[in-house]
């Protein structure tokens, strides 16, 4: 590796605002959103298109330097952060945030990488249209990102995840070469499917440089309220019961433990549940209807009778105002700050079916507190689509600095064999990276991983693109 001349290469193609090489001006660049990993760089690259992307590929194959694509930075598992050895080059897409185009009758946007989540949404309610993916980081988050690790959110439950809601991509591969594919086509059955081997890669076969994505009519109205279940199974037969009678118009319900509330309230005192005191389960439930606001009122109001009247809900508030469903919003949304706000804790971000959620909660609690009997366990998510966020906190009073260190790899091995147990998975939105990267083999089982491998050998031969996320450099 020579990364003087690859350094001359770089200052030969770009400006000098696109490269930076100070540690301070690399520093943001360099550590996860979590603060979880650090590391440190050659040089931070910030190209402006995808020629200059294809172009910096060509030069890192040639002088064998590793590249970390990154957007936004806010991923939860290390994948977008460059390891400690100085020698890899981050590439940014930070700058590749133009719209390209936006077809209204086919209802398609064709989107750079670097576009901020919440722009793409701004840029298609213009039109009276709706991008659907949501999540927390929406105002941080880029597009290349959230493909890239096909993220979920909260609305997966209608319109599925970051996959789902792509038509076509435009990829570099790690030989500099630029894979045109974006068309914006619902059926295109001409053998391998291409774009999806790349959504969820997390930036190790290949750099999603551009997107086209699917569009919806916008809704007339959204109806959000919040609902109390005295048990798991009741909140279940709860969200049974909306998708029986709203169908395609319930497209968020996400789930709120009693302890995940009460720890929100404790940091944010103005996040006071509207319920009252905190019930076993707060349910967050919104339907989008496209017909009337009285009609989704009514169909609402009709179905949380019906959920009392059964004893699935206790009780129940519907926002009678945007201002008041954004709060309840914020209510779920404040769980996360609120456990940074406490302290480090162990994130788990699981799929569970949810005929087995309850047995997985009971077995799972009842072995962590078998190890550790004070310990706090903070459950939310999105029931709807079976995505736990199941997260681990020390016991009051201990610090959970040292408690991480001392007992992060045991609460991962009884929580991960626990999800293996009853039919889950390991990583539901967030990604592998470089977090789960060694549980991933043990999970998706000796042939799915070798598989992986060989894909992965396949594309990128010499291992330069995101090494050592996902998948190890070497197979043990």
């Amino acid at each position: 590796m020579n990364s003087s001349a690859a350094l001359n290469a770089f200052k030969a193609l770009l400006t000098p605002a696109q490269i930076l090489s100070v540690p301070e001006d690399m520093a943001p660049f360099l550590c996860d959103w979590r603060k979880r990993y650090f590391g440190k760089a050659l040089a931070v690259l910030l190209p402006s298109n995808t020629a200059e992307v294809a172009q910096i590929v060509r030069i890192c194959a040639e002088f064998h330097i590793s590249l970390v694509p990154q957007g936004g930075n806010t991923g939860l598992c290390g994948g977008a952060t460059p390891d400690q050895s100085g020698s890899q080059v981050v590439l940014s897409l930070k700058r590749m945030n133009h719209i390209r185009a936006l077809d209204l009758d086919n209802q398609t946007i064709t989107v750079e990488a670097g576009c901020i989540l919440q722009s793409i949404q701004d840029a298609a309610a213009e039109q009276g249209l709706l991008f659907p993916l949501s999540l927390g980081a929406e105002g941080s988050c880029c597009i290349g990102g959230n493909l890239a690790t096909n993220a979920g959110g909260t609305n997966v439950l209608r319109y599925g995840n970051a996959r789902d809601l792509c038509l076509g991509l435009e990829v570099v591969t790690a030989n500099g070469e630029i894979w045109h594919g974006l068309r914006g086509l619902r059926k295109d059955n001409t053998g391998y499917d291409l774009r999806d081997l790349f959504i969820g890669s997390e930036g190790t076969l290949g750099i999603i440089s551009a997107a086209v994505l699917k569009l919806y009519p916008m809704p007339v109205c959204q109806w959000t309220s919040l609902v109390a279940t005295p048990s798991i199974p009741a909140t279940i037969q709860l969200l049974n019961l909306f998708k029986q009678k709203a169908t395609s118009l319930l497209t968020g319900f996400e789930m709120m433990t009693a302890e995940s509330l009460a720890l929100t309230e404790k940091q944010f005192p103005q996040m006071r549940n509207p319920l009252g005191e905190n019930p076993p389960f707060t349910v967050l439930i919104e339907l989008s209807d496209h017909e009337s606001e009285a009609h989704a009122r009514n169909l609402v109001e009709a179905i949380l009778a019906e959920a009392l009247e059964l004893g699935i809900a206790t009780n129940a508030v519907i926002a009678n105002s945007i201002a008041q469903a954004n709060t309840f919003w914020q209510m779920r949304e404040h769980i996360t700050l609120a456990q940074a706000q406490e302290g480090a804790n162990l994130k788990h971000d699981i799929t569970i079916p949810l005929s087995a959620f309850e047995n997985f909660i009971t077995a799972t609690d009842q072995v962590l507190r078998e190890k550790y009997p004070q310990v706090r366990i903070i459950n939310f998510g999105h029931l709807g689509d079976g995505n736990l966020h199941y997260n681990v906190a020390a016991p009051t009073g201990v610090d959970s600095t040292i408690f991480n260190a001392a007992n992060e790899a045991l609460v991962h091995d009884i929580i991960y064999s626990m999800v293996e147990k009853f039919g889950g998975s390991i990583s539901a939105e967030h990604g592998i990276g470089q977090l789960k990267m060694r549980d991933l083999r043990a999970h998706k089982g000796a042939i799915a991983h070798d598989l992986m491998q060989m894909i992965k050998t396949a594309l990128d031969p010499h291992n330069i693109l995101n090494p050592n996320k996902v998948l190890p450099a070497k197979v043990n």
